[in-house]
């Protein structure tokens, strides 16, 4: 006869079923969820900034607001700058595409090479035979949910008045959802969202940090290499370092492409080589120490919560994923039954 304990006791089923709605709740509620998540983050970039204005007795709803157009403003004056700087590179970019096929040329002969040898030896595929093309793909995935111009407009454009809320309402929020739980776990609760929410704060200002301090010597670095567009390509190859998993081929594709029929060959080596070593150096030096004693998460783990994100929300849940399972860790550190989850999520 089963007793008390056994029936509050949940099936295995029942939790399988629970993940299996979340995961398609994630996947088709990617456009509302990821707006929400990264509203959420950015309510914690500017939550200092409304902490200081809020010193000088000016109103949280008035901080919030100044704080929230004062980050529009600096991105769109970014924003602006590297668009008229793109603009100026994808003009020049012709005259290097001559050079760039020649070097090409080579290894594109070789591989139309190898292509006729392979349908030489091979037979033809029978008549009744349909060839099947593969409906997906890693550009497929990472694509995932990236819709038209328009509609990336629209969602990106809740993103400040979201934030602005999360702002103004920060401690009704919290307080608010705290009382949702039982009484005797509202510390364990309101302890939780205080974690998370420095934890994020953290992840953000790091990644940020790390950006900033990538860019800056890959700029001076280029310019001593004379690379063309060094100001502009050593940014943007210092911010797209810290894109999780897929960083250090992005990062190389913009000196390498500016690169490539303007630079020596030992110089573009040299270039390849201060990519990587700035790479590594973010991966082992500058992230544990700005972000380690935060996240705590293995690599294995890590790699893991990039797969699964990336396959849920494409390029998207590659930039959320960290922070998510940072989260989610948190929450498995506070919760019993699920600490020995936290510890395999851990270092």
């Amino acid at each position: 006869m089963e007793t008390a304990e056994t029936l509050r006791k949940p099936h295995w089923s029942l939790t399988l079923l629970g993940i299996g709605l979340i995961v398609v709740f994630a996947y088709y509620g990617e456009s509302v969820l990821a707006v929400l998540f990264f509203s959420v983050l950015l309510s914690f970039v500017l939550s200092p900034v409304v902490g200081a204005l809020e010193y000088f007795h000016i109103p949280r709803g008035l901080a919030a607001l100044i704080a929230v157009v004062l980050l529009v403003a600096l991105l769109y004056g970014i924003a602006a700058a590297s668009y008229n700087q793109a603009v100026i590179f994808i003009d020049t970019v012709p005259k290097y595409s001559q050079k760039i096929r020649s070097i090409l040329q080579p290894f594109r002969q070789q591989a139309e090479k190898f292509q006729k040898t392979g349908e030489a030896v091979g037979e033809p595929p029978p008549a009744n035979v349909v060839t099947v093309r593969p409906v997906s793909s890693w550009t497929d995935v990472l694509t995932h949910g990236v819709g038209t111009v328009t509609d990336i407009l629209l969602a990106a454009s809740f993103i400040p008045f979201l934030a602005y809320f999360l702002l103004t309402w920060r401690h009704h929020a919290r307080s608010a959802t705290v009382m949702l739980f039982p009484l005797q776990h509202r510390h364990t609760a309101f302890v939780t969202l205080g974690l998370i929410g420095k934890m994020l704060q953290s992840f953000i200002v790091g990644n940020l940090l790390i950006g900033l301090l990538i860019s800056a010597v890959s700029v001076a670095i280029f310019g001593m290499l004379h690379v063309p567009f060094f100001y502009f390509v050593g940014f943007l190859s210092g911010f797209l370092s810290v894109v999780p998993y897929l960083g250090l081929v992005l990062a190389m594709v913009p000196p390498i492409l500016v690169g490539l029929g303007q630079l020596e060959a030992g110089d573009l080596v040299l270039v390849v080589f201060v990519v990587v070593g700035l790479h590594l150096l973010a991966l082992n030096v500058l992230y544990p120490k700005l972000l380690g004693s935060r996240l705590r998460l293995n690599p294995l783990a890590v790699t893991i919560a990039l797969l699964f994100w990336g396959w849920i929300w494409g390029a998207i849940g590659l930039v959320l994923a960290i922070p998510i399972t940072g989260a989610i860790k948190i929450v498995f550190d506070h919760v019993e039954s699920m600490k020995p989850y936290a510890d395999w999520l851990g270092e």
